[in-house]
Parts: C-alpha cells; structure tokens; sequence
C-alpha cells in the first residue's frame, strides 16, 4: 500500500479534489488517481481491492474558508473591501470572488499562489498521516516566496520626463488620499501648510527616479529621490491602491539602493518622510536599514480657541 508522493501525483490529486462533482480514489499501486467508474470495472479483475484508498477531503466548504482565510490575509485595503462583499454573498459566492479577482490580475496571481500552496499542505498532511500509519518519517514541505511570482509581473525601470505625467496623476491621487484620511481622523480639513510640502518639494524626474509597470504596461508605482549633497531624499514613493500590499514600493526601493551602489555617488544618507497613515510601511525601512530620526506631532485646538 506504500507509495511514493511525486509532484506528477500531487497535480492529479489537487485536480480531483477541485472536482466537486466526481468521485476518486488512489490506485496506490500504479500512483495513478482514478475515477470511481473507473475502478469499479477494474476491481473485477483485481485481486487486491486494498490497493485504492480515498483521496484528501476536500468540500466547497473548504473552498469558501481558503477564500476568506486569503481575504482576511490581504494587505490591499480596497480588494480586500471587494472580496469581503462577495464573500457575504449567498447565491453565486464563488462566481462573484473569481469575478472580483479577474479585475486585479497581480492579486488574482497570489491568490492561486496562495491556494495551490494551502491545498498541497492538506495534501501533504494527509500522505503524512499515512507515513506515520506504515512506520516513517514526516516529509517537510518547501516554502514558497508568492510574493517573488507576484513581482515577476511588474516591470521596473528608470523613470523619464515621459513619465511625468503619470507620475503627476499618482501623486494627485495619494495627495487626495491623504487629504481624506486626514479629515476623517481630525474631523477638519488638512491644513495649507501640510500639502504645500507634500507639493513643493515633489519632482519627476529626480536625481534618482524608477518606475514600476504591469505587464500590460500600466502605470503602478515610482519612487523619486533628489540629492542635496551627500543626502538622498526620497520624495514620493508612490502605488496606486490596487497594486498595494503586493510588495512593490518594497521592490522600488531595494532598486534604488542598488541604483545609489551602481552609480557610485557620493551619497553617505538616504532619508524618507512616512505619513502617519502608512505607518505599516515602518517595518520595511526599518527591515532595509533605516532608523527613525525625527517624529512631528500635530494637534488640532478646539474651534473655541481658534
């Protein structure tokens, strides 16, 4: 009853389980998965029926909650908001999360990531269940960097006065943003001479500048640096909302630190200003090198003191 786990074994295992209206069964002798009409003609001539045990379970219950498990995990606050509502549908839940992530390609990319890797560990608990059964080691499993497949999409490159204006467009968009946030957090209007820094001291190109570009060649992201001196000062790192939590604006700046070592510039300091809101974005300076110099608090008097 012994056999072996290959990986052409585990793809026709993940395939049957993914099939919920067939019923299959292991042939652990031939290590091939058939389908139970299949093994009922062949039981006639066998004379070891022990040699077909049932495959992983797996039901569209199992399916819903590695739907929510990857929508509880995301790190794109907007797609995770679209995936939540399909979620909560009743009729028609798993056409509305596929047609949710058809709109976002990167997403929909770990999401196949993250679900081949989640159905291949129910695979791999159960052969170990079955290992322990005869007597032998548990086999481990080998991680999988989902975010390095996502990435794989995104084209980088140094940014161009062509770029410009889409630049000025992601800016416009995170500057808004910012300006939301700020008035729902403080309950008033962000103040003159809070945007008139994020404004002035904004250009594209910079002394450093790259850009990142779907594979359809969509505008995702840059970061712009200027050098004064021996100083480096990133003054936008910037991602549209649906490309967020993918791992990019790390991306953009692990190339521009290699961009400062290519060029050899005199450059002895790399400085960034992180907004309150993006905050999250601290473990990743912090992962890179950076360490928190200064913080600037803001208070808001009450209107009667104004």
């Amino acid at each position: 009853m012994q056999f072996d786990l290959d990986e052409a074994l585990i793809d026709q295992i993940l395939f049957a389980m993914e099939d919920q209206d067939g019923d299959f069964l292991l042939d652990t002798q031939e290590g091939i998965v058939h389908t139970l009409e299949e093994i009922e003609e062949a039981r006639e001539d066998s004379e070891n029926e022990d040699r077909y045990i049932p495959l992983p379970n797996w039901s569209s219950n199992d399916g819903f909650r590695l739907m929510e498990k990857f929508t509880a995990g995301l790190k794109n606050p907007p797609v995770k908001n679209e995936l939540t509502h399909a979620l909560d549908r009743g009729r028609g839940v798993f056409r509305a999360f596929k047609d949710t992530l058809s709109q976002y390609p990167e997403v929909e990319k770990l999401w196949y990531s993250f679900k081949e890797r989640e159905m291949r560990r129910t695979v791999l608990d159960w052969y170990n269940a079955l290992r322990e059964e005869w007597g032998l080691e548990r086999i481990g499993e080998e991680p999988e960097d989902t975010e390095d497949l996502v990435l794989e999409d995104f084209r980088f490159r140094p940014g161009t006065t062509e770029d410009t204006e889409a630049a000025k467009v992601l800016h416009r968009s995170c500057i808004a943003e910012l300006e939301t946030n700020f008035e729902r957090n403080q309950g008033g209007p962000m103040p003159a001479f809070l945007l008139s820094g994020s404004q002035q001291d904004w250009h594209f190109p910079a002394s450093m500048s790259l850009v990142a570009e779907t594979s359809r060649g969509d505008f995702a992201g840059y970061i712009s640096a200027h050098q004064y001196e021996n100083l480096l000062s990133i003054e936008a790192l910037e991602v549209y909302t649906e490309y967020r939590g993918l791992g990019l604006a790390e991306a953009l700046l692990t190339r521009l630190f290699e961009m400062v070592q290519q060029q050899k510039r005199d450059i002895r300091y790399l400085q960034i200003a992180l907004p309150a809101q993006f905050e999250g974005f601290s473990r990743v300076l912090h992962r890179t090198g950076f360490q928190v110099y200064e913080s600037r608090y803001l208070c808001r008097l009450n209107k009667a003191l104004e």
